[in-house]
């Protein structure tokens, strides 16, 4: 049996960055992925987001990757977001995400940052925010 710890922090965004996720439906959305996530065994510590995008700290099992993880997260809740109808139009999200681990140490301080996203984002924009997180972790990309 295989022990391992890994926590990933992830930020991806709807389609062309559209602001799509009200207060009502982001929660919607959000208790969603909580509950798909908890059954195909990825743990989310914390998920928050804005009007456009979403932050996850997640922490993956021993035969998970970074890229099925985010297939089932994202691929499966835009699947149900549209058969749901909870939003007026498709709801998809962009293709592109960010992702990079989190060491035990700034745990805090990642879980603290993604629950004050609402507050984060009257200050600075998604795209300020995507360029600061490339930055921070040393991403190459487009941003």
């Amino acid at each position: 049996m295989a022990f391992i710890k890994i926590i990933i922090h992830a930020v991806w965004s709807t389609k062309y960055r559209q602001p799509v996720m009200t207060n009502d439906i982001r929660g919607k959305i959000i208790h969603h992925i909580r509950e798909n996530a908890r059954i195909k065994d990825i743990y989310i510590d914390r998920i928050n987001g804005y009007t456009d995008h979403l932050h996850c700290l997640m922490r993956l099992n021993a035969d998970m990757s970074i890229a099925k993880a985010m297939q089932l997260i994202k691929g499966e809740s835009a699947f149900w977001a549209n058969k749901e109808k909870i939003t007026e139009t498709k709801f998809e999200w962009a293709n592109e995400y960010y992702a990079a681990s989190v060491s035990e140490s700034a745990l805090q301080k990642v879980r603290d940052y993604i629950d004050g996203q609402e507050k984060h984002h009257h200050k600075r924009t998604f795209q300020q925010e995507c360029a600061e997180f490339l930055d921070r972790y040393g991403i190459k990309g487009e941003g």
